[in-house]
């Protein structure tokens, strides 16, 4: 029952490495699905082929250097061609992105905070991912301190902090939610979420949202491993030797949660995720700025595998959006985020039809 491409879909050979095919190829059509990760090595010859022969680009990266760099570098080129560059329209990051909107929408008042909890379920056989993402990993937590140089150099104005500030939680605390511990969730969500917040409140003048992502890792046996394996890769990362070991053995050194396989059939099959959205904020006629926040509200995303099932679903109706949905993308081109760009589209509509289920679980109570 799996979808296959018909007798009239032909193939294009590109190569990153030759311009001319990348433009031969971005003058064929108005938008661009990039898949080529590590996207911090591969990525930029397709946005710049992109921007400059007149197509759009959707990617599904999970590197805020990458991300951001396009826009430092990228950002008014595209709106002077009006194409949209939107990043992270995979697993990274549109069930965090577009659910923090989709939380917002569904109070009954101002949200003026979101913790997100992410788990993931397998079968027996577990689940993995490819060592493409480990790489990606690999090299992001390296390069730290050039992401820090580039958002100096693009000058982001701060977000205000509406309502009562979100405190964070520790590295790993028992979260009595879900009754397991949880830990910080290490991918690009908080910082793709935050640049949404910012685009919103300054280009919209909508309430900015506070946001923190968190993902439940189990009992205590699994904390312990977790730590371990964590402090191991975070000490490895930050030497060349280090870093050519994780490349080299990720299947080691990842307890075989990466592999340079990736995850078989049947592992995908028995794999799913839930994001669950815990959200605070103040009821309507109450001043955000004043008193505690008087409601809540608890949504969810639920979908099947993330790396590999979710990741294109979500990255195809994105991309269908914005063809079929201009009028409701920004007013001019430019490099965005999925909420950004998507915030006034029927991209959750499309999404809760394929598979990603957008859910409130408990409604909004004073």
């Amino acid at each position: 029952g799996r979808a296959a491409p018909g007798a009239e879909v032909g193939v294009l050979l590109c190569d990153v490495g030759d311009e001319g095919s990348l433009a031969a190829m971005a003058k064929q059509t108005r938008l661009v699905l990039n898949c080529v990760g590590p996207y911090r090595f591969f990525g930029e010859p397709v946005v710049k082929a992109c921007v400059e022969n007149g197509a759009s680009c959707i990617d599904i990266s999970g590197e805020p250097q990458f991300l951001e760099g396009m826009y430092l570098k990228y950002n008014e080129k595209a709106a002077e061609k009006g194409v949209y560059i939107i990043g992270s329209c995979g697993f990274d990051s549109i069930p965090a992105d577009m659910g923090v909107l989709f939380t917002r929408d569904k109070l009954k008042g101002t949200l003026t905070a979101v913790e997100s909890f992410l788990t993931v379920k397998s079968g027996p056989e577990g689940a993995c991912i490819h060592d493409g993402t480990w790489k990606s990993a690999i090299y992001g937590l390296s390069d730290q301190d050039n992401l820090k140089k580039l958002r100096k150099q693009i000058g982001y104005t701060p977000v205000p902090v509406i309502g009562a500030k979100l405190k964070r939680r520790g590295l790993v605390f028992y979260s009595q939610e879900f009754r397991e511990y949880s830990i910080p969730f290490m991918g690009s969500d908080v910082s793709v979420v935050k640049r949404s917040q910012r685009y919103l409140h300054t280009q919209l003048q909508e309430t900015p949202v506070q946001y923190a992502a968190y993902a439940n890792v189990g009992g205590l046996g699994s904390v312990m491993k977790l730590m371990f394996a964590g402090l191991l890769f975070l000490l490895l990362v930050k030497f060349s030797l280090g870093r050519k070991l994780l490349i080299k053995y990720p299947e080691f050194f990842s307890a075989g949660r990466f592999t340079k396989k990736g995850p078989t059939q049947k592992q995908m099959d028995e794999t799913s995720f839930t994001m669950t959205f815990f959200g605070e904020g103040y009821s309507e006629g109450q001043d955000p700025q004043k008193g505690k926040p008087n409601v809540k509200i608890c949504t969810q995303v639920k979908g099947p595998e993330p790396g590999y099932i979710a990741t294109p679903i979500a990255m195809v109706q994105a991309g269908v959006a914005l063809l079929e949905e201009t009028a409701c993308l920004p007013a001019q081109g430019g490099v965005y985020s999925p909420g950004a760009a998507f915030s006034k589209t029927k991209l959750i509509e499309r999404l809760n039809k394929r598979g990603l289920e957008f859910s409130v679980i408990t409604k909004p109570e004073v």
